[in-house]
């Protein structure tokens, strides 16, 4: 069985850093396509950053420059590092996982009907 938990979340002020965390059991890590999503209230789910089995991310331009993803195979730990957070980075982050090992195409990569797995999430606010 799947199982995605993420933690790393909270309550930071403009301009500062989180790293979330996607704890990943039932699944091999270093053989599939993983990602970060996020929604805001009232808007839909995004893609915000994915990682290919062999390391290569992508990540919307929104976030490009800001958003770091990277996984550990050993630890079985998906990351991803947030800087420079704006206001508007306040949403519910999402981990998911996909059975998919051949290259996606960028927007593939980063749509949500791509991915099977998902975690419960955890809450990014950030005050101006």
């Amino acid at each position: 069985q799947v199982q995605l938990v993420e933690s790393g979340g909270g309550s930071v002020q403009a301009g500062g850093s989180l790293r979330l965390s996607c704890a990943v059991s039932g699944y091999s890590i270093s053989r599939y396509y993983m990602a970060w999503f996020r929604q805001s209230p009232g808007k839909e789910r995004e893609g915000v950053a994915a990682i290919r089995s062999d390391g290569s991310p992508h990540y919307a331009d929104s976030v490009k420059g800001r958003f770091t993803i990277s996984q550990d195979n050993a630890k079985r730990t998906l990351y991803l590092h947030i800087s420079s957070l704006k206001p508007e980075d306040t949403a519910m982050y999402y981990c998911a996982a996909t059975l998919y090992s051949y290259s996606l195409t960028y927007r593939q990569s980063l749509d949500e009907s791509t991915y099977w797995y998902w975690g419960q999430g955890t809450q990014v606010t950030v005050s101006s």
